[in-house]
């Protein structure tokens, strides 16, 4: 079994049981992963969850069925997984903008979310710099937000979202520069990963004396504290798989191919599988005219396959 057909088998069991209850375990057994791994995968090779995929595909049908027939709208909710139909009428308009019953209107427009299909073609023969390194548990201190979505969508809609977040910060992101002694590297945490979304942090490396005392209320004070917002990051220890982009102006243009490269073509065949655990983004950085060294590292937590 390889890497394709078993992504294949887990997308058609999905689609085979759209109008039934989906078991998320039985979708990553079927690609013979566990199914953290198999979650934490889809999302990076397709922008989204798998929730959120299954979610939009019924919403696809539903839509479908509603506009070609008679049926009736409660029953189409109750189908679909919705148990109300508040709720699906909620969920449809978000998707579809339009109401349920508008959408049983002769003309009206309707949205639709394609089914995914994994199409064998002659790819790769590319050259990826990497590096797997067993780093001990460390701390970093830095300021953290949830954001919905995943970390793979679109560059421009995640720099969207992500934009008010860097700006609010940005006197704090000053703060931990001095703090760090390292006004040119600056980190990003991705964790906590779940169907509403995950945790991102702004983060800097923080001496560790320092990040005690920054919490202790006689050197700084609670209400400095909760006013910055900062709070320390936990680093698990283990295995990661190190990439780089290349050196260029703007490498936050290159790193969310590289993260997709990563998964995609170095993971199966590697002997190695993504692990629970944070990812981090290490972005290097020089205000003068060395703009030819910007780049980003990408750590993606791994273990060895059982």
């Amino acid at each position: 079994m390889n890497w394709i057909e078993g992504i294949m088998r887990s997308i058609d069991y999905v689609e085979d049981h759209l109008a039934d209850e989906i078991d998320y375990a039985e979708a990553a057994a079927r690609s013979y992963s566990s199914p953290y791994h198999f979650q934490r995968v889809f999302s990076i090779l397709c922008g989204c969850t798998l929730g959120e995929y299954i979610r939009c595909r019924r919403l696809t049908l539903a839509g479908a069925e509603l506009a070609g027939g008679d049926a009736k709208v409660i029953d189409v909710a109750l189908k679909y997984g919705y148990d109300s139909p508040d709720s699906f009428a909620k969920a449809f308009q978000k998707f579809h903008g339009i109401t349920p019953s508008e959408a049983r209107r002769k003309g009206s427009m309707l949205r639709s979310y394609s089914r995914l299909s994994v199409k064998i073609s002659l790819e790769g023969g590319n050259i990826m710099d990497y590096r797997i390194e067993n780093k001990e548990a460390f701390r970093l201190l830095g300021f953290k937000r949830r954001f919905s979505g995943t970390p793979g969508e679109p560059p421009e809609t995640r720099v969207k979202k992500e934009a008010d977040f860097f700006t609010s910060t940005r006197c704090g992101q000053f703060l931990l520069a001095g703090m760090a002694k390292d006004s040119d590297t600056q980190y990003g945490i991705l964790g906590n990963f779940g169907e509403d979304g995950y945790d991102f942090w702004i983060a800097g490396k923080v001496p560790e004396d320092l990040i005690d005392v920054y919490r202790k209320p006689e050197y700084v004070g609670d209400q400095i504290a909760d006013l910055l917002g900062l709070e320390p990051v936990e680093i698990p220890a283990g295995l990661w798989l190190v990439c780089e982009t290349e050196r260029c102006q703007y490498p936050t243009d290159k790193f969310l191919f590289l993260r997709q490269e990563a998964v995609s073509n170095w993971l199966p065949d590697s002997g190695y599988e993504l692990r629970e655990g944070p990812e981090i983004e290490v972005a290097h950085w020089y205000d003068d005219d060395r703009y030819l060294e910007r780049y980003i590292e990408i750590w993606l937590p791994i273990r060895k396959k059982e």
